[in-house]
Order: structure tokens, then C-alpha cells, then sequence
């Protein structure tokens, strides 16, 4: 029993996975929503199959996969009152399920990489101010001569110093 359902979630997981696929562009949505999706457009589309053909056809799998992809389409067109095709399509959309926690994780992700950026940028700085240093305690620069490569290293970093 426990197998079954869990067989039929995975249907229903790849058959809503597969129909958003094939429609072009971003559609951030929770699992469950691409599971339903799948199941949902796998029912209605297979029912209209019998229907119109009988139980043996062969036309089912095709028909439940034309039934997610139709349910994307509506998903897209009606929830996030968005384009299905042309340049539209392809932008992140404004709303929806799963967009705004979507939106979270991308700020995140790039308010990391940011940090990473700027803490590396400084290692480098901080790198490259101790040689200078050592030139200058060595004796190869002049005071003069450290205070400018000084001034053009801070400068080129982006960092005051």
C-alpha cells in the first residue's frame, strides 16, 4: 500500500517535472505543487483519453502528459499572471508559490558570494600592503615611493586606507 502511493507520488513527481520542462522559462514552485501538477494533469488528461477512445488506448500517456503541460500553461498564465511564450516567458516571476522563498535564497547566496569577494579582495590587499612593507623596511622603497604604491594599491581595491 505504502509502496503504491509512494509509486504514484513519483509519477505524478516526474510527469509534473516533465511538463514543466517543457514549457520555456523559470517556474520556481514547491514539490508538492510539481507533484500535483503531474498527478493532476496525468488524471485529466488520462480520463479524457478513455473517454474519448476506451480503456486499451495507447494515446493515456501521451494525453496525461499534455494534461500537466496544460496545467502549467494555466499555473503560469492565471496564478502568475505571466507570458507563456516570447521573451515574457523567459523572466523570473513576480509571484506564485515558492517565488518569494526562492527570491530569499538567491539574495543569500549572493549577499555570500559578495562577502567572499570583499574578504578575498582584502586578503589580497593585505597581501600585497606586507610586501610592501618589507620592500620599505628593507630598504628598496623609499618612504616617499611606499606612501605612493600605498595610495594606488588602496585606490585599485576599491578599500580606503
Amino acid at each position: 500500500m505504502l509502496g503504491s502511493i509512494l509509486m504514484i507520488m513519483l509519477f505524478g513527481f516526474i510527469t509534473g517535472s516533465l511538463a514543466r520542462l517543457a514549457v520555456p522559462g523559470p517556474d520556481p514552485m514547491p514539490v508538492w505543487l510539481t507533484v500535483s501538477i503531474g498527478l493532476v494533469g496525468s488524471a485529466a488528461g488520462g480520463g479524457l483519453a478513455i473517454a474519448i477512445w476506451g480503456k486499451g488506448t495507447q494515446g493515456i500517456g501521451i494525453f496525461s502528459f499534455i494534461g500537466a503541460v496544460l496545467l502549467v500553461v494555466a499555473y503560469r498564465r492565471f496564478i502568475q499572471k505571466r507570458a507563456v511564450y516570447g521573451p515574457e516567458a523567459l523572466k523570473f516571476p513576480e509571484r506564485g508559490f515558492g517565488v518569494e522563498r526562492f527570491r530569499a535564497q538567491r539574495q543569500q547566496l549572493e549577499d555570500m558570494a559578495r562577502k567572499t569577494r570583499v574578504e578575498q579582495a582584502s586578503a589580497i590587499t593585505e597581501s600585497n600592503l606586507q610586501k610592501l612593507r618589507d620592500l620599505h623596511e628593507a630598504g628598496v622603497l623609499t618612504d616617499e615611493e611606499f606612501e605612493q604604491k600605498k595610495a594606488q594599491l588602496e585606490a585599485s581595491s576599491g578599500f580606503p586606507g
